[in-house]
């Protein structure tokens, strides 16, 4: 069974279950700063609403994959990386340097335990 979580539009999920496993993607929402960092901890606390909505929190990550626009600006997002995981159980964890859609420049993608 697959359990769909509605987004924002009506075209998206903000998160889907199946199997046991939940898959979710996060921006920062609106009002967006240029700020990576700050975009990058807004995006961080969307991901843990969206993995309490499911059953799930930051210490069953199997894995994410952060997007950013500017990767010379990585540490930026480390930065809010590291203060968010959970160090005890941190994921497997990619930094893809990407186009996105202005103003957004960072985006991650989680998969996760239920």
């Amino acid at each position: 069974m697959i359990s769909r979580f509605p987004g924002l539009t009506p075209t998206r999920s903000r998160a889907v279950v199946h199997d046991g496993l939940v898959f979710t993607v996060a921006v920062a929402p609106d009002p967006v700063t240029s700020s990576m960092y700050e975009q990058t901890a807004k995006a961080l606390a969307r991901i843990d609403e969206s993995l309490a909505l499911c059953g799930s929190d930051k210490s069953r990550i199997l894995s994410a994959i952060v997007y950013v626009t500017d990767i010379k600006r990585k540490d930026e997002m480390n930065r809010a990386w590291d203060e968010w995981v959970d160090a005890s159980n941190p994921p497997m964890r990619a930094c893809i340097g990407v186009d996105l859609e202005p103003p957004h420049i960072v985006e991650i993608v989680v998969t996760a335990a239920q």
